[in-house]
């Protein structure tokens, strides 16, 4: 069984922990690694056309450097190591962007990694993992 695996990837620790697990998955199943890195972003915030520009041109600049230092270098090690690899790189919402990616893709998994955010800082602020949880359309691993 082959299949695509989506992977939210920010270059941390833990995400680094969800991608070796991704990797494993993919080649006992002769899949491929969909690597996606999601700049957080909200739609919901009043700007005039001037800021607005300017907010359109950081975006570019920020994933221009999401580019370079956070998948290209993850990227190469993974051809290098036969691992076939996709890259995604979106702006908005972490957990809404992975799910819409494994439709888009037809991913048979998301994986993640835990970062560790206290009980309360999850209740508070909510968590990708919790929403992932409960919306992912595809099963979703969360990995310690």
């Amino acid at each position: 069984m082959s299949g695509k695996f989506v992977v939210g990837y920010d270059g941390s620790v833990s995400s680094r922990r969800a991608l070796e697990f991704a990797v494993d998955r993919a080649r006992a199943q002769g899949g491929t690694i969909v690597l996606a890195h999601v700049l957080e972003w909200s739609p919901y915030s009043f700007l005039t056309p001037s800021e607005l520009e300017e907010r359109h041109k950081r975006r570019r600049e920020e994933m221009e450097r999401a580019e370079k230092a956070i998948t290209s270098t993850v990227v190469a090690e993974l051809q290098d190591s036969g691992m076939p690899v996709e890259t995604v790189i979106r702006y908005g919402n972490t957990a809404d962007l992975l799910c819409r990616i494994a439709k888009e893709v037809n991913a048979v998994q998301i994986v993640i990694g835990r970062d560790g955010q206290s009980a309360i800082g999850a209740r508070v602020f909510g968590s990708v993992a919790g929403a992932l949880v409960q919306t992912a359309p595809v099963p979703c691993t969360i990995v310690p």
